[in-house]
């Protein structure tokens, strides 16, 4: 296992300084950033090590880093820094999950003692996770891409099979359908889990200093550049470079990219120096890069460096059978994060759910799913954008298939419960799911390993 790493985040550049070195004199290994929002580009679920930050800072703030680094992985120690005043916001954090609080000024000794504590819990949980693993136990994939029909068990099966590997992944999927949790979870079941995952939107980049973002400067090399700056992709060093949107990626600057991915170096804005890249490129795209190429907005040779594997993501609409169950698991997640009770979901409301196209996917599914959580109601069908139906006869042929559709999933695809349910003989079942086209095997049974 690497060495433990202390992330120390505080925007007081002195203090920060002087803490790092302290830090760095008891013998650890300290990476110290200004801002909370660098500090996200090292946590994942593999992070070995612990999270030092100060609360009152400009953008994002410590109560908030702590909160975003628990939705990536709860176990992962986080030390708050508080000023006299914050004391009792530093408990209320200990209440929702801080690892522990100092207050300013603190001894150096001090907060040396608790980074050491917390890191040797930190390393006991991933060695526990690391026995259990060997013992066979699974990988939360499923939990992050669920779904029993034939396309998600291919889904998690292709993505088990590349993630050891360091081949770069073309992502293709409709808004919503999961892309950036797809690429996180490649890289958090990959040997480089451990190390940077970089996030780059590629629609959102200034045209500006584009590459000054992705490649680094060197001092003097444009007006401004008062200091050396590394970019993203040397940033992430050892790790993974998501690439969001590529085929928003300007023309010119995709040429550059494809060097970078042919040669793995980079060279900084001002420099002759080529550095060596360790990483791993994921690009995502929700139009087709083919038909880009074709239109000539696309380079055909960056397209071939990146598609080596090709994972396509399918919409809601192609999986309809798995709307109910997983609305059921959304349900279950916007009750805990807003620390509600447990909710009951009609059934009528299930198949109304499955009956639904949901244009904007599982995005569009988690909105509706906090809607109901918070009491708002489910969305009016014409919001979601699906067609109306005219006829009587097809109308109540969708709402029997959902109402069957979703009890399948809920029994796990024992028909069963589901004729008694019901109240209709197993061969009347039998006979409605072959007129609908249901099939238990994709509703509800267990999916072979694929590892």
């Amino acid at each position: 296992m690497r060495p433990a790493l202390v992330l120390l985040v505080d925007d007081e550049e002195e203090l920060r300084r002087s803490t790092a070195q302290s830090l760095d004199l008891a013998g650890f290994s300290v990476r110290d950033l200004s801002s909370a929002e660098g500090a996200l580009d090292f946590i994942t679920q593999g992070f070995n090590g612990v999270v030092i930050t100060d609360i009152r800072m400009p953008g994002m703030d410590g109560m908030t880093l702590m909160n975003r680094v628990r939705d990536i992985d709860p176990d992962i120690p986080v030390i708050l820094a508080t000023g006299h005043g914050d004391v009792q916001l530093a408990v209320k954090a200990m209440r929702e999950g801080a690892y522990d609080f100092i207050e300013k000024p603190f001894n150096s000794q001090a907060l040396a003692d608790v980074a050491a504590r917390a890191i040797d819990r930190r390393r006991l949980v991933l060695e526990n996770r690391r026995l259990r693993a060997v013992a066979g136990k699974r990988d939360d994939i499923e939990a992050r891409l669920p779904g029993r029909t034939q396309a998600m068990i291919d889904l998690r099966y292709r993505l088990r099979a590349v993630a050891p590997t360091d081949a770069d992944v073309l992502i293709i999927g409709d808004t919503g359908t999961g892309k950036e949790v797809t690429a996180r979870a490649l890289h958090d079941i990959s040997g480089r889990a451990t190390k940077p995952f970089i996030a780059i939107n590629c629609a959102a980049l200034p045209a500006n200093l584009i590459e000054s973002e992705l490649f680094g400067h060197e001092a003097g090399s444009f007006p401004g550049a008062l200091r050396a700056r590394y970019g993203k992709f040397e940033h992430a060093r050892g790790g993974t470079v998501l690439l969001d949107e590529i085929g928003s990626m300007p023309l010119d600057l995709q040429a550059k990219l494809l060097r970078v991915i042919q040669e793995r170096v980079i060279t900084r804005l001002g420099s002759n120096e080529a550095v060596p890249l360790d990483v791993r490129f994921i690009a995502t795209s929700k139009s087709d890069l083919e038909a880009e190429v074709i239109a000539g907005r696309f380079r055909a040779d960056l397209l071939y460096r990146l598609n080596v594997v090709t994972l396509r993501l399918p919409a809601l609409a192609q999986r309809r059978a798995d709307v109910p169950l997983l609305f059921l698991q959304l349900v279950n997640e916007a009750t805990a994060r807003y620390r509600r009770d447990d909710l009951e979901v009609p059934a009528p409301m299930l198949a109304d759910i499955a009956r639904r196209d949901w244009p904007g996917n599982v995005r569009e599914l988690r909105n509706a799913a906090e809607r109901f959580v918070l009491g708002l109601g489910m969305p009016e069908e014409s919001e979601t954008g699906a067609g109306q139906t005219t006829r009587l006869a097809e109308r109540v042929a969708e709402f029997e298939r959902g109402i069957i559709a979703g009890a399948l999933r809920v029994s796990g695809g024992n028909l069963k419960p589901v004729y008694e349910a019901l109240g209709i003989s197993r061969k009347t079942l039998y006979e409605k799911m072959q007129k609908y086209g249901l099939d238990k095997r994709e509703l509800g049974e267990n999916e072979p390993d694929g590892t």
